[in-house]
């Protein structure tokens, strides 16, 4: 990837389009929500997957996600909370909390921080 800057913040080109970011919101997303997104939604997918492939019912995943940041040392993102509203039918808690668990050694973004910013995860389960 290459950033180029522009008059606040940088921008590139990706495959799917421009990708502006910057700290102020104004001009673009901020660094932390990239990191944030990136692993709530790899985390998410990642479970999706292995729900699909347990043959259970998902109809919808929200996340919601809470995220401690340190102020004192460069405002750096300590933890992140991601919490699955996971709807469907039919849905086994057992499966669900085991393939959480499977989902997070499998995610490559919270395995890359794995060790520098703690990541915990909950759910709950809405009936079609």
């Amino acid at each position: 990837m290459i950033f180029n800057m522009k008059e606040v913040g940088f921008y590139t080109d990706v495959e799917y389009g421009e990708l502006h970011v910057a700290g102020d919101e104004a001009y673009g997303f901020r660094p932390y929500q990239l990191l944030i997104s990136s692993i709530a939604v790899c985390s998410g997918g990642t479970l999706r997957k292995i729900l699909e492939k347990k043959r259970m019912k998902v109809q919808d995943i929200t996340i919601h996600t809470e995220v401690e940041r340190n102020e004192a040392k460069a405002n750096r993102v300590e933890k992140i909370h991601l919490h699955y509203v996971i709807k469907g039918s039919d849905l086994n808690e057992h499966k669900i909390e085991r393939s959480i668990e499977i989902a997070s050694r499998n995610c490559p973004m919270a395995q890359s921080v794995k060790g520098s910013i703690e990541i915990t995860e909950t759910y709950e389960i809405v009936d079609e």
